[in-house]
């Protein structure tokens, strides 16, 4: 039988956890590479489409899966994100 996932081990909240994103320690470098980061527009196309489904009710189960694992890479990107977003404000305010 499976219990249900608790939030503290989602996995946003493990990865959260992981990354640290409060922690502004990324090189100016890595934090300009993270903030480069983006969906190709095939991509952008896809996760529109599956977005009409879902509100429609027509997604497949393969179709929900593949919903769930771009929002889990998108909750990743936004982690990795603030993380960069902040250690460029800290590098530029030289705290």
């Amino acid at each position: 039988m499976n219990s249900p996932i608790s939030p503290v081990d989602s996995d946003a909240a493990i990865l959260s956890r992981l990354i640290e994103p409060e922690v502004k320690n990324l090189p100016p470098e890595v934090a300009q590479y993270l903030l480069s980061l983006d969906f190709c527009q095939s991509d952008r196309d896809r996760m529109h489409e599956l977005a009409a489904k879902a509100r429609e009710g027509t997604l497949t189960p393969a179709e929900q899966h593949e919903t769930e694992s771009y929002e889990r890479i998108g909750h990743l990107v936004a982690l990795w994100r603030s993380k960069a977003r902040k250690s460029l404000k800290t590098a530029s305010s030289g705290s």
